[in-house]
This record gives C-alpha cells, sequence and structure tokens, in this order.
C-alpha cells in the first residue's frame, strides 16, 4: 500500500471515528445533596457542559440523595456530588463539582490523556481565537 492510500485510510477512519462518537447518545445521573454551594455548581457546570459537548444527544437525570437515598444506596454512592456516565460504555464515577473541564471531558471520553495532534491543534486554534 503506497503511503498516500495509507494516509487516506487513516484519515477516513478518523473520520468514521469522530462520525461515530458524535452520533453516541449520553445517560448521566448526577447525584447531589439538595442546594448546598457544590451540588448548586455541579448542577450549573453539567448542564453547561453538556450544553456545550452533547448537545441533543444526552439525557441527564439529577438526584437529590436526600430525597430519593435507596437510589444513592443502589448507586453505591459515597460522596456527592457524583456523576455517572451510564453510557455510552465503559461506565464512569466523576466526583465533585465538575467545575475542570479537561477532567469532565476526559471522564466523558471526550478527550484523550494523551491527546493527538488533532486535538492538540484544536485546543491551541481555541485558545487563540477568543470568539
Amino acid at each position: 500500500m503506497t503511503i498516500r492510500k495509507k494516509s487516506k485510510q487513516i484519515v477516513s477512519e478518523f473520520d468514521t471515528a469522530v462520525d461515530h462518537s458524535r452520533n453516541q447518545r449520553y445517560v448521566l445521573r448526577l447525584f447531589v445533596s439538595g442546594i448546598s454551594p457544590k451540588s448548586v455548581r455541579a448542577i450549573i457546570n453539567v448542564k453547561d457542559f453538556c450544553k456545550e459537548y452533547l448537545s441533543g444527544r444526552h439525557s441527564l437525570e439529577v438526584i437529590d440523595v436526600y430525597k430519593k437515598p435507596a437510589l444513592a444506596i443502589g448507586e453505591q454512592i459515597v460522596a456527592v456530588p457524583t456523576l455517572i456516565k451510564q453510557l455510552p460504555a465503559p461506565f464512569r464515577r466523576l466526583i465533585g463539582d465538575m467545575s475542570n473541564i479537561r477532567e469532565f471531558l476526559l471522564g466523558m471520553d471526550l478527550l484523550s490523556e494523551n491527546p493527538s495532534r488533532y486535538e492538540k491543534d484544536r485546543e491551541s486554534s481555541a485558545r487563540k481565537d477568543p470568539h
């Protein structure tokens, strides 16, 4: 296989993977404790992130552990706020107020721990363009 064909194949596979990730539906559950400051921040942050990164392809259920303790016990929640990503696989738990966008994106599998050159270029151009 020539280098040109190989690079076209790689680009095609990458485009297919990106399209697949854009079409995945996310099922999220956010466990909070009443209207504590951390819980309120977590709700706002998760809703904002979902609007920006998962628009139209997610469902978010906010669960107050005081009102529904059985759900918290069933999910083995030991700290709040806790965000559970049920789908797509793999299952993930994120604990805290979700104020760290990088950790959120890593937890949602929207960003890899070792960013590709493509992701680095996107981050770099995003920092240059404030709009």
